[in-house]
């Protein structure tokens, strides 16, 4: 038996029938998959794309929509369309930067002051600008602004590099767009080839789920359906990966817009702490709880996740939770703080690394003198400062010791990669740290990025929440004239 709609719901299938393109807020747990499945079953026979945000979604889609809905990621049509051409060259194995300089004909450093900007380090700097055009809403490779690298970012090396940069860039996409070509080939670099082509697809409507973290070219692709109906479905609120070029659709597509503000995940204590957030970022829609659900807020000395802003505060935790004798799982397996590990020892050996974050030094002395002496290396400091407390072997040896999730008594994850995940008892770790306060000792101001996540991280939990170090959100929880936000 179909389950009866609510009344937002119901206004969103009305919407749906009318053949507009649409627009729908849907808040944490406000059952937008089923929403969306409800108006695909109201009109069998059409034909439907639904754009699923990653691979485990899209599954799980299959397995629900009516079958006239084809369920896939942006990748998989893209793969099936032109990746599929260069399916030998996704197989190659890692091509060092070495001979990545070589391919592009980079034979000389540059001395920048004081800082010697290997061939090496020079072709690492062209591939991660061509990794960006790839993931952007550039058209032509030259528009792709040089991104700043830890260890390059300051002015007059930025200087050089905007020069040196763009004809390499240019060299290196004109060889990956040939099925022949000899330099790395990404999954992102095949989307990016299909979305220049403008494809037209056969379907009649088109639902783009996660809209508030969309890949720009999975966005151009949607826009250039001109004959199909476009229902775009996210949570602007949850829009947390703009660091890493995503960007929130929810915000430039034209269409009647809706909201899906009942949450079937938590109860009322839940949503109350979750529209705090919402409250400081003016969203467009405020939770309403499960009635069916008793949340609660509440201290957790045994939870059944803990989660961190952090890397560090996730390694960190997981020391403390080993110590207590629990079983830990990572979300992600701890694969990038394993990563860092790697590369401070390889660092500590003198041999250089190509870690993304680390590959312009020579020395972890490099490192450390970075993190500390230079406002840009503030976010890496914390990481530092763990490795050379506990060791790059001892931490290494702590991931490769993690649960498996299901057998873990306590699931650690940072707030980003807990996005999409739901837990009974969850708690939240100490590092979101407070806004600095004002010179009259009234609350700082939150930027919507770290209020973003907040509520992210907050509406992970269905039956009780420890707040920790999300609790004071309640100085900002006054009259609207106390309160600030700054949108930056």
């Amino acid at each position: 038996m179909a389950p009866t709609p609510t009344i937002e719901q119901q206004s969103v299938i009305d919407a749906y029938l009318t053949g507009k393109n649409l627009v729908i807020e849907a808040g944490a747990g406000a059952g937008k998959s089923s929403t969306l499945k409800m108006c695909a079953a109201t009109t069998r026979g059409r034909k439907g794309l639904y754009l699923a945000y990653n691979k485990s979604i899209q599954a799980d889609a299959a397995k629900s929509f009516p079958p006239d809905v084809t369920c896939k990621t942006a990748h998989s049509l893209a793969f099936g369309a032109v990746g599929r051409l260069y399916a030998r060259r996704l197989k190659a194995p890692r091509m060092r930067a070495f001979d990545i300089a070589k391919a592009l004909k980079i034979n000389e450093p540059i001395r920048v002051n004081d800082l010697l900007i290997s061939p090496q380090m020079l072709a690492r700097v062209v591939m991660v600008t061509v990794a960006r055009f790839c993931q952007s809403g550039y058209t032509e490779i030259t528009n792709q602004p040089v991104p700043r690298l830890t260890g390059l970012d300051d002015y007059d090396t930025m200087a050089v590099l905007r020069t040196v940069v763009p004809p390499l860039a240019a060299a290196a996409w004109a060889d990956i767009r040939r099925t022949d070509g000899r330099l790395p080939f990404s999954h992102d670099a095949y989307l990016k080839i299909w979305s220049l082509s403008e494809p037209r697809l056969p379907y009649d409507y088109v639902l783009l789920d996660e809209a508030q973290d969309s890949n720009p070219p999975v966005i151009s692709i949607v826009e250039g359906q001109r004959n199909a109906q476009k229902i775009i479905v996210g949570d602007s609120a949850q829009s947390i990966y703009g660091w890493r070029g995503s960007v929130n659709a929810m915000a430039s597509f034209d269409g009647v817009r809706l909201t899906l503000s009942q949450s079937f995940r938590f109860g009322e204590a839940v949503a109350e702490e979750a529209n705090k957030w919402l409250d400081l970022l003016d969203a467009p829609l405020r939770l309403t709880g499960f009635d069916q659900i008793n949340s609660r807020l509440d201290e957790l000395p045994d939870p059944d996740a803990i989660l961190c802003r952090t890397n560090a505060a996730t390694l960190r935790q997981a020391v403390e939770q080993m110590e207590a004798h629990r079983r830990v799982a990572i979300v992600g397996g701890g694969s990038q703080i394993k990563s860092l590990a790697e590369a401070a020892i390889q660092l500590k050996a003198g041999a250089g690394c190509a870690h993304p974050e680390l590959f312009a030094f020579q020395t972890w002395g490099q490192v450390q003198d970075y993190v500390e002496q230079e406002e840009s290396g503030s976010d890496l400091a914390p990481m530092v400062r763990l490795i050379d407390q506990f060791g790059p072997d001892e931490i290494i040896s702590l991931i490769e010791g993690l649960a498996a999730e299901d057998r873990a008594d306590v699931v650690l994850s940072t707030a980003h990669k807990s996005k999409g995940r739901e837990w009974h008892r969850v708690r939240i770790a100490d590092d979101f740290p407070e806004p600095k306060r004002t010179a009259d000792d009234k609350p700082g101001k939150v930027s919507a990025a770290d209020a973003m996540l907040a509520y992210v991280t907050v509406t992970r939990a269905q039956f009780v929440l420890d707040r920790g170090g999300l609790a004071w959100v309640d100085e900002y929880t006054k009259p609207a004239s106390e309160t600030a936000i700054n949108n930056t």
